[in-house]
């Protein structure tokens, strides 16, 4: 739903003080603004609660009252996204900082200028039109709550007509694209378009669990032999509906075979019985890898992989559809400023170049990461480091790198500097941290030719802890140069990334 338009914004003013309400009630006249009050915040809280939400709420906080920003706390949870206004007295203005750090929009001191107060009101109405046009543009498919497709670039259009006509064949998808680029967001679009999307959609990491707990995941178990004590697979969960098996070059050759008789004869053999299991379920499988040398390595079937990429599609990495930065960095910016109960952060023109400039190797996730850290520290600590990731697919020698750190930028919010200096040195020591943790485990991978179990008992941790990590750190054997006559890893391809969400 498209909120309303400035000129009908409807404002909620907290406040019995009279020379605080005259000037806001003479511009919401002036203005066609919807103008409403409270005499108390827990009026408002009411009203919030059971009412229409406002477009823009001004909490007016009395001189007497020496916490009012207990009530900033419960409006900022009940209603994340509501942009909130305070008006404070001059003797509290060092409240402003610890306002704007639980996420008001704006600080303002009595007595209020009528220039100043009708701008900063215009500003976040502005912006909250703006944010709500974008949303729900018809280039912006909501796929979940909290996941959408967005297709402004020409390529991404394609895509999306691509999933419209798979979406109504029933067969299965093979998914490529670089880490992070967006697969199983693609695999959720092709569902959702079919008619199975009434029924269930699942997700399985093929590179995160060992064969034997793969083939469980898969097929269900039974145990001593009993019917009554049978555990049900994803298989079995997704009747009629759709499975997404990710990285799937990661899955041992057993299992291929055991999922190519699946494709072929719509049946499996359930672990622990020999009885025969029909099986009505979409498959959709995604890789970061390059097939061809999955294949050549001997690595993955190549019977399975003409029986999956017949009907195959190629998301592009986030280099190639630069002109969705904005948009994707707004989305972004409101599910975390919601998830976290912050307010967002604008982006300045200089923050959006410099994004459209970078090469972005960990592609939506690393740009996910990326505005998470902008909303919880601003342009303090912004740096694009130049990165070796792709640069054959770029076609360039190297990536351009942008410190905006070096200009005179100004931040949407002010933070405390003690603050901010910590964040930056807490997240540099993190950083550190992660790149030795990855660079241990790249290296007793390495040396014991990717034997999992082997390089778990040389760092000295469980295997599953190991596994964990390697998820965390996005480590694939496709990464490594460990084939014949291979040594260490290579310099250029996908390399090894944080970023650690899923695809």
């Amino acid at each position: 739903m498209i909120r309303k338009s400035i000129e009908t914004a409807r404002l909620l003013v907290v406040s019995h003080d009279s020379a605080v309400l005259r000037p806001i009630w003479f511009l919401g006249e002036s203005n066609s603004w919807q103008f409403e009050s409270a005499a108390n915040a827990w009026e408002a809280i009411e009203r919030v609660q059971s009412g229409v939400t406002p477009d823009l709420l001004l909490l007016d906080l009395p001189q007497e009252d020496a916490d009012g920003l207990h009530i900033l706390r419960w409006l900022r949870r009940l209603r994340p996204a509501l942009p909130i206004i305070l008006i404070g007295h001059p003797d509290h203005v060092g409240r402003k900082q610890e306002a704007l750090r639980m996420g008001a929009r704006d600080y303002l001191i009595k007595p209020l200028d009528d220039r100043q107060l009708e701008w900063a009101i215009r500003q976040y109405l502005s912006q909250c039109e703006a944010v709500e046009t974008d949303i729900t543009s018809d280039d912006v498919e909501e796929i979940s709550n909290d996941n959408f497709f967005i297709g402004i670039s020409p390529i991404m259009r394609k895509l999306r007509a691509q999933a419209v006509l798979l979406a109504e064949a029933n067969v299965p998808v093979l998914i490529l694209g670089e880490n992070g680029s967006g697969k199983e967001t693609t695999a959720r679009l092709v569902h959702k378009l079919s008619v199975r999307s009434g029924f269930e959609f699942a997700k399985v990491n093929c590179a995160a669990l060992p064969s034997d707990l793969l083939e469980r995941e898969l097929f269900g178990y039974q145990r001593d032999g009993t019917p009554s004590r049978t555990k049900a697979g994803k298989l079995d969960l997704c009747t009629k509906g759709s499975i997404l098996l990710d990285e799937i070059t990661e899955m041992s050759m057993d299992m291929q075979a055991n999922l190519l008789q699946v494709l072929q004869n719509k049946r499996f053999i359930r672990p622990g019985t020999s009885a025969s299991v029909e099986v009505d379920v979409r498959v959709l499988a995604a890789s970061s890898a390059n097939m061809e040398h999955a294949i050549s390595e001997n690595r993955f079937r190549e019977d399975l992989y003409y029986r999956l990429s017949a009907y195959t599609i190629h998301v592009p990495p986030l280099r190639e559809r630069r002109e969705e930065l904005p948009l994707l960095s707004r989305h972004f910016m409101h599910q975390f400023a919601k998830h976290y109960g912050l307010a967002p952060r604008d982006f300045s023109p200089a923050v959006i170049e410099a994004c459209q400039s970078y090469a972005w190797p960990g592609n939506l996730r690393e740009l996910e990461d990326f505005v998470k850290r902008y909303l919880m520290a601003g342009e303090s600590e912004l740096v694009f480091e130049t990165s070796r990731a792709n640069l054959d697919d770029v076609g360039q020698n190297a990536i351009l790198t942008k410190s905006l750190s070096s200009k005179p930028l100004a931040t949407s919010q002010p933070h405390p500097g003690g603050a901010a200096a910590s964040d930056s040195l807490k997240s540099l020591v993190q950083s550190v941290k992660l790149e030795a943790e990855k660079n241990a485990i790249a290296a007793a991978l390495e040396k014991t030719g990717w034997n999992r179990k082997a390089a778990a008992r040389l760092l000295k941790v469980s295997y599953r802890t190991l596994l964990y990590k390697i998820e965390q750190h996005q480590m694939r054997s496709s990464d490594s140069s460990l084939f014949p006559g291979g040594n260490g890893f290579r310099n250029k391809g996908a390399g090894f990334r944080g970023n650690s969400r899923t695809d």
